[in-house]
């Protein structure tokens, strides 16, 4: 019931969100029930995850799927009395959410299969950079991307193949021992021009290198930089490099050396004005001609998803608005919402890659009916088969959609707007119906 009552109304409070009073106090119970936990829910959604995985391979074979890490800061400065609340950085009040999301091949996110909540007990981190550098992995916080890649190997589908994709704060050597280790594959921005065994650059020895592909691109909309989407030529290289082990690790279990594979994508030809795009994409996978560079760039690319996840979390859920009176009730709600919006996201992405499939993959058979009805202002059921492409667009149609030619497909936004109406709209059915 908690988690009905909540995605019917997921920008809403528990007590907005809940059929009166009685059913946000069963809310607020169960978040207080020693019995509930969130092992509990999550064991359930890996579940979920694990039964969609099994469709999945039952009609396309083996296929890879994408465990997606990052984190987002959500501010809660206005929480002075949360309980063990602390700071995200530098003064601000304060959670730091990871998570990894897991998408299939077509990009439709299949759920969370890791997310660490936590927060610093002080505005910033003690001591100097070079102390902060000699310290043990463990003891930084930059551990949670190990910690990560290895809950998320352990949470994954059984018999499915993980690819692990992160940004540039993801550019650890200790990661990518671990991975090494484990027998784990990755993709990850590069930030540091790090030196081989021969005690060179290895970004300097790439770019010099022969480009050997050139890949087209469409740059999406940037509302901040108020540029328009645009297309974009991307040069590609790539090259195989024996990265030696950095200085400041003391720890001699870690490999003195790694054999990864350091692509190169760049935007040779910007516009005037425009920063060009260019990414260093570290991997351990095969890379040995310009088809394999370009498919770890496309495995990248993919990364793009865990931003949309922020974005339905802050801006269609509001966690930001959560009202708890300790982080851990503010974790519990997090992760609740968590799985709202992967459920808001999988009817976006899916009316895309898989439109001919029944709606019933996603809803129940009363909310199918009531969706027809609401959004064709009809007291007729449907007399045909809805799809998830017609309940993407039925839905978006309650949250304001048009559907103009010149509109595109339904985006987030209109989603989880039409999500939240209809939601609605079955809460109270029982008591409007005749």
């Amino acid at each position: 019931m908690t988690m009905s009552a909540l995605s019917y109304q997921p920008d809403k409070s528990i007590l907005s969100a809940s059929n009166g009073r009685g059913q946000a106090k069963a809310v607020y119970r169960m978040l207080a029930n020693e019995k509930y936990t969130d092992d509990a829910v999550m064991s359930a959604h890996h579940d979920a995850i694990q039964a969609r995985y099994d469709e999945i391979r039952a009609e396309r074979g083996d296929v890879e799927l994408y465990a997606i890490q990052d984190t987002m800061s959500v501010n809660f400065e206005g929480h002075k009395k949360t309980i063990d609340l602390g700071y995200t950085g530098n003064d601000t009040l304060g959670l730091n959410v990871h998570s990894c999301l897991l998408l299939d091949p077509t990009e439709v996110p299949l759920g969370v299969l890791v997310q660490d909540i936590n927060s610093r007990p002080e505005p910033k981190a003690k001591g100097t950079h070079a102390e902060k550098r000699k310290r043990p992995i463990e003891e930084k916080e930059s551990y949670r991307w190990l910690e990560t890649m290895n809950n998320a190997a352990k949470a994954a589908p059984k018999g499915a193949k993980i690819i692990h994709v992160a940004d540039r704060e993801g550019d650890i050597y200790e990661l990518y021992a671990l991975a090494e280790r484990t027998g784990q594959s990755f993709v990850i921005r590069a930030i540091y021009d790090r030196i081989d065994t021969n005690h060179e650059h290895i970004i300097a020895k790439l770019n010099g290198s022969k480009a050997v592909a050139q890949i087209k691109v469409i740059v999406p909309e940037n509302h901040a930089k108020k540029q328009k989407e645009r297309k974009a030529v991307l040069t590609v290289r790539y090259g195989q490099f024996d990265i030696k082990r950095p200085q400041a690790i003391t720890d001699k279990t870690v490999p003195e050396s790694l054999r990864l594979n350091l692509i190169s994508v760049k935007e040779e030809t910007p516009p005037d004005g425009v920063e060009p795009i260019e990414w260093l994409l570290m991997t351990n996978l095969a890379v040995n001609n310009a088809d394999d560079a370009i498919h770890v760039v496309e495995i990248y690319r993919k990364r793009w998803k865990i931003e949309r996840f922020h974005y339905v979390l802050k801006s269609g859920c509001v966690i930001e608005k959560l009202q708890q009176r300790s982080v851990d009730g503010l974790t519990s709600m997090i992760l609740l919402y968590s799985i709202i919006a992967i459920h808001i996201m999988a009817l976006t992405f899916l009316a895309r890659t898989a439109p001919e499939s029944p709606a019933s993959l996603l809803f129940d058979e009363s909310e199918i009916l009531i969706l027809w009805k609401a959004a064709n202002r009809t007291k007729s059921p449907p007399n045909i088969i809805v799809t998830i492409a017609l309940a993407a667009k039925l839905v978006a149609k309650l949250g304001g959609f048009a559907g103009a030619p010149s509109d595109g497909q339904p985006g987030l936004k209109v989603i989880w707007q039409g999500l939240s109406k209809l939601y609605t709209l079955c809460t109270y059915v029982d008591y409007i119906s005749p």
